[in-house]
């Protein structure tokens, strides 16, 4: 079993009910993709498949958590597996859902089965070097995307080691193309930069959205209404700034009249050193990136 795989467990729980897969492939072709790991990154990636125009039969996902398990069954209509076991064997691309703590253990237990596959990690912090050395492979990418990939309007750092193929990067171009946008780069160490500023920063648009709300609540509006404007504020600026040449501190200087409200809100701001603390927070992301790296990945 691998119970270390699941991203939702609760303290104390086991998971001893799992005791066979909800399904078992019966084709006499392997699947194209196989998935270790079925939550929620996962999720995002096999419905863009789906979208895309892959078949459910194609994909298979480890998963040994029931609940889990069923979900994905019932929402994708794919293979899912309680254990690893010979039917990974053959699979073309495996796409590594795990968190960081769990990654060393469930390569353990896969690897024999994996031997030709391409390998494509979505576990935030572990190096490639680790992997290569769990895996026994070097054929392996890394990618920081973020949650925005659940709705296709996501944000992905790529890095890929030097014996990965142009078609080996066409395939994972190909597998994560629909959650979004993809961004190549020349250095791991970039991923944790990636991490810090793409892969975490969904959370830093929902605490300003947070504060917005709460602001407009205290001033009068509505929850409901607080939070739309907050929400339609953020998409158009957003929106503003993919369109435009111009930077977001030109953007920025556009909407801010000496002496105006805007004003009075970024005085404020500057005089709390907002910018310097999110930019110092930011630093901080980063430096947890590594150190998941160094903690997780011996």
């Amino acid at each position: 079993m691998m119970p270390a795989l699941h991203p939702h467990q609760q303290p104390g729980q086991t998971p001893s009910a799992l005791s066979h897969p909800i399904s078992i492939y019966m084709s006499d072709h392997a699947p194209r993709i196989s998935f270790i790991g079925g939550g929620n990154m996962a999720s995002a990636i096999i419905g863009g498949l789906l979208r895309q125009g892959w078949q459910a039969s194609q994909i298979q996902v480890v998963e040994p958590w029931a609940e889990q398990r069923e979900r994905l069954v019932q929402q994708f209509g794919l293979n899912a597996l309680a254990e690893p076991g010979p039917a990974l064997q053959g699979s073309e691309t495996v796409v590594w859902a795990v968190k960081p703590q769990t990654f060393k253990e469930a390569a353990a237990q896969c690897r024999a089965w994996l031997s030709d596959s391409l390998h494509l990690s979505v576990a935030a912090g572990i190096r490639s070097d680790s992997m290569a050395g769990w895996l026994d492979t070097q054929r392996i990418v890394r990618a920081m995307p973020n949650t925005p990939a659940l709705v296709g309007q996501g944000m992905t750092g790529l890095f890929a080691r030097s014996a990965v193929t142009g078609g080996d990067r066409e395939r994972v171009q190909t597998v994560l193309t629909p959650t979004g946008d993809l961004l190549w780069l020349d250095s791991e160490q970039q991923l944790d930069a990636v991490t810090a500023l793409s892969g975490s920063g969904p959370a830093y648009v929902f605490y300003f959205l947070e504060a917005m709300a709460q602001a407009g609540a205290e001033l009068g509006l509505s929850r409901a209404d607080a939070h739309k404007l907050a929400v339609g504020t953020f998409v158009g600026a957003s929106a503003l700034a993919k369109a435009s040449d111009e930077p977001p501190e030109i953007l920025r200087q556009r909407v801010t009249s000496k002496g105006g409200t805007t004003y009075a809100a970024l005085t404020h701001m500057e005089t709390a050193a907002v910018k310097a603390h999110f930019v110092q927070a930011m630093h901080a992301a980063a430096q947890r990136a590594q150190e998941l790296g160094d903690e997780f990945g011996r």
